[in-house]
């Protein structure tokens, strides 16, 4: 593999690039780590803007293209590495209900999730893309309770997309702990991936914080 066909990792711990990561390690895929201190605001700084002009994770750099926005970035890896079996084939009969689940994450689940916990008055639901929170939640967790997956028996990248968010949401207390959608986190985020990326997730978060301490211990020190 030359160097541009390299899969570059921008990623920031505890951020939505902790998911992507996941995938990765959960297919097994060859990937380098261009990892940001946000905490040092790394992201707002010139040599990432010229990246990546929005400041945001994940994004990726393969073939010398580069790829941005979450769902954008799952699935252009699953179908990078189609042996995985993470992402249907497009004549499989799951292929649309893959494409609808990771669709329906980034028009319904997140702006919802975002109105929550900035605790935005409910919008009219002709004018709202999710309708409602209560609507949109009843929706997810009525697909989780036809399986283990959100496509059935197969595991998909949708899965590891969904596990992250919804143990996050919980975690914030953003979405409820009900049985199906506990069972669900439990399921996927036990997987190695999760784990393996966790351990590597708080290792980062807390060198991150511990740099950013000492260059506030820094410039105090200058200032007295």
């Amino acid at each position: 593999m030359s160097n541009n066909d390299n899969i570059t990792l921008f990623y920031s711990p505890q951020t939505r690039a902790t998911g992507t990561l996941t995938l990765l390690e959960e297919m097994g895929a060859p990937y380098q780590l261009h990892v940001l201190n946000m905490k040092a605001g790394e992201q707002r700084q010139a040599p990432y803007l010229a990246i990546n002009p929005m400041g945001k994770v994940p994004a990726l750099l393969h073939h010398g293209e580069l790829i941005t926005e979450q769902i954008a970035v799952f699935m252009y890896l699953a179908e990078l590495f189609p042996e995985t079996g993470l992402s249907p084939a497009p004549s499989s009969r799951l292929r649309g209900t893959y494409l609808r689940w990771m669709a329906f994450y980034a028009s319904c689940f997140e702006p919802a999730l975002v109105d929550k916990s900035q605790q935005n008055p409910p919008a009219s639901p002709s004018m709202c893309p999710y309708g409602d929170f209560d609507t949109m939640l009843n929706t997810v967790t009525a697909q989780l309770a036809k399986g283990p997956y959100l496509l059935g028996e197969q595991l998909s990248a949708a899965d590891i997309l969904w596990g992250n968010a919804l143990n996050w949401g919980t975690m914030f207390k953003l979405v409820p702990e009900t049985p199906i959608i506990m069972e669900y986190v439990q399921r996927i985020t036990s997987r190695p991936s999760f784990v393996k990326v966790g351990a590597m997730d708080a290792a980062w978060a807390a060198e991150h914080e511990r740099a950013v301490n000492e260059m506030n211990e820094a410039k105090e020190g200058k200032a007295a």
